[in-house]
């Protein structure tokens, strides 16, 4: 299940050695609504590789803000709590895989 996060529960979320990807996104934005399944589908395939997290730009302004969220959709890829890797806009789930450390 794709995790929901806040600035209360980001840090812990990403903190860990395992991957963690985290879509910023908004509800009014179509290419988030597009991204959604494929998110969803990753998180369905992780087997335990990797998560898959949410935030919602309009709820959590500040997160975005402090990891300069421009554009929407953005998936940001952390690893012991750094960001590791980033694509902005709608992009296919290969891509998305291809951003995972070797």
């Amino acid at each position: 299940m794709v995790m929901k996060l806040t600035e209360a529960t980001f840090a812990e979320a990403v903190a860990g050695d395992v991957p963690v990807f985290v879509d910023f996104w908004a509800e009014w934005c179509g290419p988030c609504r597009r991204l959604a399944p494929i998110l969803d589908e990753l998180d369905a395939e992780s087997e335990g590789r990797y998560k898959v997290a949410k935030v919602n730009v309009d709820e959590e302004g500040e997160l975005a803000r402090k990891y300069g969220i421009l554009s929407i959709p953005c998936v940001i890829l952390f690893k012991c709590g750094q960001p590791i890797n980033m694509s902005v806009g709608l992009v296919p789930k290969a891509h998305l895989l291809s951003l995972l450390p070797e």
